[in-house]
C-alpha cells in the first residue's frame, strides 16, 4: 500500500508539473482579443570596430520603455497603447516622434512599471521624461532631421519633453571613452546614429548600440520543465533569435540568469526578452547566453 501511495504521489507530482507549465504557456487574460500593430520604428544593429565613424552622432542610450507617438497616441515598440495621462501629451504636435519613456538612470524597472499600468499613475509619470530622438515622418537624412526635431520640442515647452543631445563621433577610443563615462555614471551605453541616413523602420546599421557586453533579444517559443531543485518551474525557455542581416534566425535553450520568482512566472510565450552573451560559438549560437529581461515593448 505504501508502495502504491509513492506511486499515486509520483503520477500527481508529474502532473500537477504538466498542469502548471500548460497554465504559464497561456496567453495572458489581459491580452485577449488586443490587436496592435508595432510601430513603424528604426532598429539598431550592435557596433563593431572598423567602422567608420566621421558620419556617425553619438548619444546617450537611454535605458526605459521605447515610445512612439504617431501624432494622435503614444505607444510601445510592439504597438501597445500608452496610457499615460492626458496632461503629459497635451500640446504634442500631429509630427510624429521616437524616443525613450525614460525614468533616469538605473530606474528602468520604475519606467516599465509606469507605463505598463492601465491606470496611469500621475505621482508616478512625473517622474517619466520622454526623450526625443528622432522624427519619424521628417523627410530627409538624419543630420537635417536633427534640426526639426530640436525646433518640434522647443515648440511644445514641456520640461518632460527632452531633444536628446546629440555630438558627433569622431575615433573609436574617444567613444568607447565616452560609452565607459556613461557606464560609470549609471548608464546603459551609447547610441549611434547615421547622419547620412534616412528613416527607416529597419534594423541596420544606421543605428548602432554601444554598451560594456553584447546582448540580443529572441523570441520565446516554448518552456523547458525544469529538474533538480527546479522540478515544477520552468527550467529553461525555448527560443529564436531575431534574424538581422548578417545572422539568420536561430533556436537554443536560455536557462540561467532567471530568479525563482521568474522561473516560478516566466515570460509569457510570444514575448520577447533580452539576453547576454559573449560571441558565438562555430554553430552560430551565443555562447554564454544569460537572461537579462523581459523586452516590456514589444
Amino acid at each position: 500500500m505504501a508502495r502504491f501511495s509513492g506511486s499515486v504521489k509520483e503520477m500527481l507530482t508529474g502532473l500537477a508539473i504538466v498542469v502548471s507549465l500548460l497554465l504559464l504557456a497561456a496567453p495572458p487574460a489581459s491580452a485577449a482579443g488586443l490587436s496592435t500593430q508595432a510601430s513603424p520604428v528604426m532598429l539598431a544593429n550592435v557596433y563593431r570596430p572598423g567602422l567608420l565613424l566621421a558620419d556617425y552622432w553619438v548619444s546617450e542610450k537611454y535605458d526605459g520603455v521605447r515610445g512612439y507617438w504617431d501624432g494622435r497616441r503614444l505607444m510601445t515598440r510592439g504597438g501597445e497603447p500608452v496610457m499615460a495621462p492626458p496632461w503629459f501629451t497635451a500640446g504634442w504636435p500631429v509630427t510624429p516622434m521616437d524616443g525613450e519613456l525614460w525614468a533616469g538612470r538605473g530606474q528602468f524597472q520604475k519606467a516599465v512599471s509606469t507605463v505598463r499600468q492601465q491606470t496611469p499613475d500621475d505621482t508616478a509619470w512625473r517622474a517619466i521624461r520622454f526623450m526625443v530622438f528622432d522624427l519619424p515622418g521628417e523627410p530627409g537624412p538624419f543630420s537635417q532631421r536633427l534640426s526639426a526635431l530640436r525646433a518640434v520640442v522647443a515648440h511644445i515647452d514641456r520640461p518632460w519633453v527632452i531633444a536628446v543631445v546629440q555630438t558627433r563621433a569622431t575615433t573609436h577610443a574617444a567613444l568607447m571613452a565616452t560609452m565607459r563615462q556613461v557606464v560609470a555614471g549609471g548608464g546603459e551605453g551609447v547610441m549611434l546614429h547615421r547622419g547620412a541616413s534616412l528613416y527607416q523602420a529597419l534594423r541596420n546599421d544606421d543605428l548602432l548600440k554601444v554598451k560594456p557586453h553584447d546582448d540580443a533579444e529572441a523570441r520565446v517559443l516554448a518552456y523547458v520543465p525544469g529538474k533538480g531543485r527546479f522540478v515544477g518551474l520552468m527550467g529553461a525557455l525555448r527560443v529564436e533569435t531575431i534574424a538581422t542581416a548578417t545572422q539568420p534566425a536561430r533556436q537554443f535553450k536560455l536557462g540561467t540568469g532567471f530568479s525563482d520568482a521568474e522561473r516560478r512566472q516566466p515570460p509569457a510565450i510570444g514575448s520577447l526578452v533580452t539576453f547576454r552573451y559573449r560571441g558565438f560559438n562555430d554553430s552560430g549560437l551565443p555562447r554564454f547566453a544569460s537572461f537579462l529581461r523581459v523586452r516590456e515593448d514589444n
